[in-house]
């Protein structure tokens, strides 16, 4: 990326306007309370992928040639986030219906989000829930959590996935373990999408009633993501990046990886992603594995942020990239989405989509509103018996639970 293109993608998102009052720590460095995995090279491996990954580089015969393999390697992978794939997208969705079909039959999966508090205390510029950005703080208390949960679980919903800013101060584990454990009574499938713990806070929050967790690596552009981190525990980039690893060995059945794709070179980050669960994947057969593909949304305070370099194109194309490498893995659409792509994907390359969802504290039950702010504008308010409907239009079979504990 030349200067000019930094300048303007910089623009975009609101970065030139960020106080310059912070002090520039190493986002490289751990911190002493994270947790360091030394016999761990992941990181390496992925870091060094992405670096070398010239998606400039592909022609359509390498495209074809992956597209007639039954199984793909990185290299594989890398052909089908190319430019040179776009044309070959409608080819591209037919592979990855048929390995959905194969590996999953019918069935959509449904869930819901619920944040429970939105205290931050990162400064990342493009999040709503940033620690500068003035929005309305509000944090659950245990009742609270429980009648969020009730007023979900009465919909018919059976698996719940649970938020909250990155604060250890407002939500530390003991909260969050807390609402796990209240979530274990009215759901059969609890996961947490929560800051980066270290491996014996994943394993105590487990035990509590958590199996899945998702981690967005926003970018895995360290660069870029000093530029979009400019405080806070979030802003050690590392640590960041090897959570997922130490999920698994707290014991967690899966984990999802993500990119917010339009932070940085879209492809590229798809491409780190890819080759993240890859890796794990292999490492930890027995953990199962997962995506979320969102992109930008708008933000409180700041109408930059948008997805303008993603397009629907691009990332249906990110999609079936990742069905076609790794046709085993769930791939969640969320309510980032409008309500019509999401109804195309499923089916084809999705296999888990949100319903009934809002982004706001307590708004489950205070409605649209709730106790505080949300963390970005969804594109898809649907009901759970709405996006119900529209997935048996399809001829697809909702499914509000697909694992069973003995």
């Amino acid at each position: 990326m030349d200067h000019q293109e930094e300048i303007e993608k910089n623009e975009q998102i609101g970065i030139s306007d960020v106080e310059e009052d912070l002090p520039r720590t190493d986002h490289m460095a751990y911190l002493p309370d994270m947790e360091k995995l030394p016999d761990s090279d992941i990181e390496e491996h992925v870091i060094r992928a992405m670096n070398e990954y010239d998606y400039t580089r592909y022609t359509a015969a390498d495209v074809k040639r992956a597209l007639a393999k039954e199984y793909l390697t990185p290299e594989d992978f890398g052909a089908l986030l190319s430019p040179a794939a776009e044309p070959f997208l409608e080819q591209m969705a037919r592979r990855a219906t048929e390995e959905t079909q194969k590996h999953f039959g019918n069935s959509v999966l449904l869930f819901t989000p619920l944040y429970i508090s939105n205290y931050c205390e990162n400064y990342c510029i493009y999040c709503g829930f940033n620690c500068r950005n003035k929005i309305r703080r509000a944090r659950l208390d245990e009742d609270g959590i429980r009648r969020e949960m009730e007023a979900i679980a009465k919909t018919g919903m059976e698996e719940v996935l649970i938020l909250t800013g990155e604060s250890r101060k407002m939500s530390d584990v003991e909260y969050i373990g807390k609402a796990c454990s209240i979530a274990h009574e009215y759901f059969k499938n609890v996961g947490v999408e929560v800051y980066p713990m270290n491996t014996d806070e994943y394993e105590y929050i487990h035990k509590c009633g958590a199996d899945y967790v998702t981690v967005f690596q926003e970018t895995y552009d360290s660069d870029r993501y000093e530029q979009l981190h400019l405080a806070g525990h979030k802003r050690v980039f590392p640590y960041r990046l090897n959570a997922q690893e130490r999920a698994i060995r707290g014991g967690m059945r899966g984990v999802a990886f993500a990119a917010l794709l339009g932070l940085s070179d879209f492809r590229k980050d798809a491409f780190a992603v890819g080759n993240h669960a890859y890796l794990l994947q292999r490492k930890y057969p027995h953990a199962e594995i997962s995506f979320s593909c969102p992109r930008l949304r708008p933000i409180i305070n700041n109408d930059k942020i948008n997805p303008k370099d993603v397009h629907e194109k691009q990332l249906l194309q990110v999609m079936c990239a990742y069905r076609i490498f790794m046709p085993y893995a769930g791939i969640t659409i969320s309510t980032r989405e409008r309500a019509g792509f999401r109804d195309h994907v499923i089916g084809m390359c999705a296999t888990k989509i949100s319903a009934g969802v809002s982004t706001g504290i307590g708004s489950h039950v205070e409605g649209d509103e709730g106790e505080g702010d949300s963390q970005f504008e969804i594109s898809d308010g649907r009901s759970l018996s709405e996006v119900i409907d529209a997935i048996r239009a399809q001829g697809l079979q909702p499914v509000l639970n697909d694992y069973v504990f003995i």
